[in-house]
């Protein structure tokens, strides 16, 4: 998303988890649009882009939240673009009867708490400036859940975007936007893993692995799932200055995977 289209020039933005996937596509498209970036992960990764300050902490506790807010705050001198990317499942397989309560709090901090403890961190400046941007990254699951292992995950992010739609309609008229972004598959990093873990236990390759997965969500009608840039240049476009009168909706990027509108 370079070359003067969408321009984030001097722009201070944070982003939850955004070392790996679609984070680290996000942080590094903010970047080629001129953002200034923070982010945090419980481990750094690799190598850090340059430009990009990042503070390793645990986001799905009150107290890492918390560090990260102080830190981009202190390093940024405010923020002006919050996206929330952090997500996912550790949930176990087995359905309904094998999410525990640890479970189930685990998924709602990772999914859900996150992002509302750094709303509320990062809110009050946007709105005493009357200016800013929040992203919430939910997921198809909130309309195609998938029993066997994701039920808290699904549930999470349904709260997410509820909660989103929400505060949308309490801070627009004071001019904070506030969009939602729901993936559907997505090939990042952990997919490929998982591609290649059931290409072995069904002996075909990568191709194979892949076709197995689209084929438990139904099917994906372009024949493939998204990439991390593909929904990264979607956040760019709705944090910019060109999606201005954008707020309190849903952007959905699942190649087709949800068969109703």
């Amino acid at each position: 998303m370079s070359g003067g289209w969408i321009d984030l020039s001097d722009q201070r933005v944070a982003v939850s988890g955004g070392t790996k996937g679609v984070g680290a596509a996000v942080v590094a498209a903010l970047l080629s649009a001129g953002a200034r970036v923070a982010t945090a992960a419980r481990t750094a990764p690799n190598a850090v882009p340059t430009g990009v300050h990042f503070m390793p902490t645990d986001l799905l506790s009150a107290e890492g939240s918390a560090t990260f807010a102080d830190f981009a705050l202190s390093e940024l001198g405010g923020i002006d673009i919050l996206v929330n990317v952090l997500g996912g499942s550790d949930a176990p397989g087995g359905g309904y009867a094998a999410s525990t309560d640890a479970v189930w709090a685990s998924e709602i901090d990772r999914n859900l708490m996150s992002a509302v403890r750094l709303d509320r961190a990062f809110l009050p400046g946007m709105i005493e400036r009357g200016s800013g941007v929040v992203i919430h990254v939910t997921s198809i699951q909130r309309e195609l859940p998938l029993p066997e292992s994701t039920i808290a995950y699904a549930a999470a992010k349904a709260a997410l975007s509820t909660y989103s739609k929400a505060l949308s309609k309490e801070v627009s008229p004071k001019g904070v936007r506030v969009v939602r972004v729901s993936p559907g598959w997505i090939e990042t990093e952990a997919s490929v893993r998982l591609a290649e873990r059931l290409a072995e236990a069904e002996g075909t390759d990568y191709e194979g692995g892949k076709r197995i997965i689209m084929q438990g969500l139904g099917g994906i009608p372009i024949g493939r799932p998204a990439r991390p840039e593909e929904v990264a240049d979607l956040i760019a476009f709705l944090v910019s200055p060109r999606a201005a009168s954008i707020t309190g909706t849903e952007y959905v990027i699942n190649g087709g995977t949800v068969p109703t509108a």
